[in-house]
């Protein structure tokens, strides 16, 4: 379609609530999206100048536009997420883990079975879930079977069967998990008030069955019938306990969903948690990846949408961490202090752990994917130009003054690349200076990449405050490589982030995988550092002694340390030992030096 077609097309538009479609020339559908007014919605990505490098690839490719008008924002919100389930866009979010979930079915028959299953049939039969954890539909089914006597046999219990004698109990029965329906030796109507307080124990309401079990064991008692008495108390206990475990917030908060959500530069993670009578019922996390650097709002509403349908939620109220638009019928709530507020803390400390767990599964099962999120996340948090694929580190040792040295260690897409690592003997700077010695080392370090045609960093970090990075500045600007490559100073005190010509410091966050990983290139570069101070000292001391023996050079003295490991065992040695290593001249000269009297 042409842009003449394409201008008509937005101009026509309705300003009515609805979905438009993105098509490209092929007549592929490439992106989905909601809007409250149409045109101004689609008009808006083509009258604005983009940020996001996709969403103006995306505008480029639109070939046609379709759009359905609906009656309310919400019918557009559910209509967007069906569409993209349905025709998975390119440039649409995606949503993980479409697999099948179990479900706990109450069957639609005389007599019904509870039984947990993952095909969802239309049959009349009522379904309760989905549920995330197959643990925690058996702990539902042990509890229910604990607390009532119901069959597991897939018999048809008519009546005229049943009167007919057709069935025979089973072992069950005689084990006193069944009272034999199957031979009439149970009334359908104690049978239906079971299944209506199991009903009741998988919404999360166990205040009823509580209360009918009370009642039963004060009856048994009040007839002397201790034994039944005591089994009712036993299911009580057990009850009361699970009860306990799962009731962690006001049992007045009921028929509640509750949404957070976490973000990376490439994903989004929402986590969801049911609310029935006080009780967590169910919590899920959803992973979200991201197509057009979309809002944390935005990847909230859609998952709201794609969750509630998923499991088949119909509460009337929700608490968020930000005012969400997902129509009129849904209260929104957004909590700020109270049970509320600890509510909705405990769903983002949830989606936090899931994205932490995530992070470390794909380290280890797709490390390019993992390096990739990294590297992204720096390129947003430092506000580089580029992902900073190859990051240098320059620290300074001078340690009480003596043998001045630098080190330069070396990160490629996020780790160290230990083989690129150098290290540099401070040569024009007399006495410790710090700031000339960084201006020497920075400068010999990117004059040598530059002669010897070496790929530079894409970004540079400078151990040291506005002191140190401004002395690196120097050496950048004599070699013109200011503004081709990104340069920060981290200062210990406060982690503070200097930038060129910026007074004011950046703050990462303390918890930041940004600030984590420079402050692994600082550490790294501080340690590899101190090694070769520490070696350079040592070789000074022990060469300032033994090099003082007429006769005796660097190979000997190397050789010697190899086979005794310290001078103080050379000095003690004896003759015919100093005899194998170095040979009887050399050995002499040692053995006499170290024992003149």
């Amino acid at each position: 379609m042409s842009q003449t077609n394409l201008d008509i097309q937005l101009k026509t538009l309705p300003e009515s609530p609805g979905v438009y479609q993105y098509f490209d020339a092929e007549g592929t559908i490439i992106y989905v999206g909601k809007a409250k007014n149409l045109k101004k919605r689609v008009s808006s990505y083509f009258t604005k100048t983009h940020e996001n490098g996709k969403t103006r690839v995306l505008v480029k490719r639109i070939a046609n536009i379709k759009h359905i008008v609906v009656e309310t924002e919400t019918d557009a919100l559910l209509l967007e997420n069906n569409l993209i389930k349905k025709h998975r866009p390119r440039y649409n979010v995606l949503l993980k883990d479409d697999k099948s979930y179990p479900w706990i079915c109450i069957k639609n028959e005389r007599f019904p079975r509870v039984f947990h299953t993952r095909r969802y049939i239309k049959d009349g039969s009522e379904y309760f879930g989905p549920y995330t954890s197959i643990k925690t539909v058996y702990t539902l089914l042990d509890l229910i079977r604990g607390l009532y006597q119901i069959r597991t046999c897939n018999y048809d219990l008519a009546e005229s069967k049943i009167e007919a004698g057709k069935y025979k109990v089973c072992l069950e029965y005689h084990l006193g998990n069944c009272k034999g329906p199957c031979e009439g030796l149970e009334a359908e109507e104690h049978y239906n008030q079971n299944i209506k307080a199991i009903r009741e124990i998988i919404k999360g309401n166990f205040k009823d069955s509580l209360g009918n079990f009370k009642q039963q064991m004060r009856q048994f008692a009040e007839n002397m019938q201790f034994e039944e008495a005591q089994l009712i108390k036993e299911k009580i206990e057990v009850l009361e306990n699970y009860q306990a475990k799962s009731t962690i917030v006001n049992p007045k908060i009921s028929n509640v969903d509750v949404f957070s959500i976490v973000s990376d530069a490439g994903h989004g993670y929402v986590n969801f948690l049911q609310l029935s009578y006080g009780s967590i019922i169910r919590s899920h996390t959803l992973e979200i990846k991201k197509k057009l650097d979309e809002t944390d709002k935005e990847l909230l509403e859609l998952a709201i949408i794609e969750i509630r349908a998923r499991f088949n939620s119909t509460s009337k109220e929700i608490y968020v961490p930000f005012k969400v638009d997902i129509g009129e019928e849904l209260k929104v709530t957004i909590p700020q202090l109270g049970d509320k507020k600890h509510i909705l803390d405990l769903s983002l400390r949830n989606a936090k752990y899931y994205r932490l767990e995530r992070f470390k599964q794909v380290k280890i099962t797709d490390p390019d994917r993992h390096a990739n999120r990294i590297m992204a996340q720096m390129k947003a948090d430092l506000r580089l130009k580029e992902e900073p694929r190859h990051i240098e580190c320059f620290d300074n040792s001078n340690i009480q003054g003596t043998n001045p040295v630098a080190a330069c260690v070396v990160f490629k897409n996020g780790k160290p690349s230990k083989k690129d690592y150098r290290h540099f003997n401070i040569k024009t700077v007399e006495g410790p200076d710090d700031f000339a010695s960084m201006e020497e080392v920075v400068f010999r370090r990117y004059r040598r990449l530059l002669e010897e045609n070496q790929p530079l960093p894409q970004l540079i970090i400078i151990d040291g405050g506005k002191g140190q990075l401004s002395s690196a500045l120097k050496s950048l600007d004599a070699l013109e490589l200011r503004g081709k490559i990104a340069i920060i100073g981290i200062a210990k005190r406060l982690e503070e982030l200097f930038y060129p010509n910026d007074p004011i410091p950046l703050y990462l966050d303390k918890k930041s995988e940004t600030l984590k990983v420079i402050q692994q290139l600082r550490n790294e570069a501080h340690r590899f550092g101190i090694e070769h101070h520490r070696n350079k000292r040592s070789k000074q001391a022990l060469n300032t002694e033994m090099e003082t023996i007429p006769g005796i050079g660097e190979k000997t003295i190397i050789e010697l340390l190899k086979k005794f490991k310290s001078a103080k065992r050379i000095a003690n040695a004896k003759i015919d030992e100093l005899e194998e290593v170095v040979g009887n001249s050399r050995a002499t000269k040692i053995y006499n030096y170290y024992h003149k009297e």
